[in-house]
């Protein structure tokens, strides 16, 4: 599926092994973000697809190398979401600079604010989570209203799933993020919550960790009906999870991979592969 849906899952499977799984509440470092913000640079294509929906590409002057938005192929790049560089974003003086926070991109982003670049770091593992971050970007680019009226669609689109699923039969589902190791998306998870919202039950049982790996074992125990892959590919010759002998798709669309305003993509994207 290309590099940029695998720099999200890269970026699952550290979180995934790391005692600094839970990213907590919105941050700030660095000094103040100015009144105006006109130069942007974002740390991670889902941050990325927030500016855009909020029709500010323009102010966009740096992105991750995984970026590949037609909209953004003539913007400077700044590095990876998990090493982004300082030189690179210092060299652009971004008004702002907007980030996930993840264990393996703490060093360059802390080093950013102690040169005096204005961070906002958004957690963006739960759909509330990603709310919020739409709604923050947007106060700090003065685009409330329109922030508003992108978390408005996908609440639209969660309670029009919900609804199109209710007494439908719900199929037990391994929403699968990596393979070696075996990494899925627990029910507390953006991805988890999405499922429900279109009518699957998660396999994966309950967790409070958005996304962990899972012994083989314990998924062939858990007897899903529907094995999806999300930003991974089967390997050729056996079965997606070696035991599970069930049905496995792979996601139409990246969607799912980039937690923002795509969301009821993502939720239309789940609810074909529940029912084809």
């Amino acid at each position: 599926m290309g590099e940029r849906p695998l720099i999200r899952v890269a970026a699952l499977i550290l979180l995934a092994s790391s005692a600094a799984l839970a990213a907590g509440p919105r941050q700030h470092l660095g000094p103040p973000v100015p009144a105006a913000v006109l130069r942007v640079v974002t740390l991670a294509p889902s941050l990325s697809d927030v500016v855009l929906a909020l029709d500010a590409g323009e102010r966009l002057v740096g992105v991750t190398r995984f970026d590949d938005d037609p909209r953004v192929k003539d913007v400077k790049r700044v590095g990876g979401y998990n090493d982004p560089e300082p030189e690179a974003v210092l060299a652009l003086k971004p008004d702002l600079v907007l980030a996930e926070p993840a264990p393996a991109n703490r060093g360059p982003v802390t080093t950013l604010a102690r040169l005096g670049v204005p961070i906002e770091a958004f957690p963006l593992s739960t759909v509330q989570e990603i709310e919020r971050a739409i709604d923050g970007v947007g106060d700090l680019l003065h685009l409330s209203p329109k922030a508003r009226l992108l978390v408005q669609g996908i609440e639209t689109a969660r309670t029009r799933a919900r609804a199109q699923a209710q007494g439908k039969h719900r199929p037990r589902v391994l929403l699968v993020f990596g393979l070696d190791p075996l990494v899925v998306a627990g029910p507390r998870s953006f991805a988890g919550e999405l499922l429900t919202d279109a009518g699957g039950e998660n396999a994966a049982g309950p967790s409070d960790k958005p996304f962990f790996r899972l012994p083989e074992e314990v998924a062939v125990r858990s007897r899903p009906d529907l094995v999806i892959l999300c930003g991974v590919d089967a390997p050729q010759g056996r079965a997606a999870v070696v035991g599970l002998d069930v049905r496995a798709a792979s996601l139409p669309s990246t969607a799912l991979l980039h937690p923002g305003p795509r969301i009821p993509q993502a939720i239309d994207d789940l609810a074909k592969l529940l029912r084809p």
